[in-house]
This record gives C-alpha cells, structure tokens and sequence, in this order.
C-alpha cells in the first residue's frame, strides 16, 4: 500500500515540477532552467545523504552494465521534454500522454526483461488495459 501512496505523490510532484519548469523557462530559456532542476537536485541529494547513511559514493565506479548510470543525461532529457510538451499541449494533456507513454514503455520493459528488470508473461489484460488508457486520451482531446 505503501508503494501505491508513493506512485500517486509521484505523479502529482512531476505534474507540478513540470509546469513550474516550464515557468521558470519563460524567463531563464530551457537550458538554463533544466541546469537549475539538476543542480537543485543535486543539492538535495546531497544534503540529504549527508544526514542519513552515507553510502559509498565510489560504489558508483562498481555499477554494471556501465550505461545503467546514464539516468542523469536521460534525466536531463525529460526535464526537456516535459518542458516543451507542457509548453505545446498545456499541463493536463502533456501528463496524460506522458503517463501512457510511461505505461507502454514500462509493459515492454518488463514483457522482455530488459535492463536488469525480470521478465513478464503476455497479458491480454494488460494490453487492453492499454488500449483504453489511449482510447482515454481520444476522448480527453475530443472538443
């Protein structure tokens, strides 16, 4: 349930975090305000590693495959992309399309067992499940 909770607060954080990204691009240009996201975060990150734990940082050196440690440029990517779409469709369809793009790309990882992840059987359920979500957005954009 736990996990549920943390899924919804991080949805409504990106939803949130990307209109205010978007509005700080209006003054700033895109680059700038996507540096400002990854240093800000890397601030807290940092702070907040200092208070608790302190993991090994040189255990970086240790990840393998080594283009798993790539999630910062892709990082940097959606912050981009999140930006322009917002820019382009407004808030609540750019999140809808997101999250379904999101959806598919996270069934195939898994359908395949790609990245490291383990691997799931077909679901027509899941595929339908799918289906209605972009059949969802057809009726979203319908005016």
């Amino acid at each position: 349930m736990f996990g549920f909770f943390i899924a919804l607060l991080s949805g409504a954080l990106m939803s949130i975090q990307g209109v205010f990204n978007t509005q700080v691009t209006k003054t700033t240009g895109v680059w700038v305000s996507n540096g400002w996201v990854q240093l800000t975060a890397f601030a807290v990150c940092l702070a907040v590693w200092f208070f608790t734990g302190r993991d090994s940082v040189a255990a970086i050196a240790k990840v393998e495959p080594r283009y798993l440690l790539l999630g910062g440029v892709i990082g940097a990517g959606i912050t981009w992309t999140v930006i322009k779409s917002i820019e382009g469709l407004g808030p609540a369809k750019s999140a809808l399309l997101i999250v379904v793009a999101q959806l598919a790309v996270s069934y195939l990882i898994q359908l395949f067992g790609m990245f490291g992840m383990d691997r799931e059987p077909f679901s027509w359920r899941k595929l339908g499940g799918l289906a209605l979500a972009v059949v969802g957005i057809a009726v979203f954009q319908w005016e």
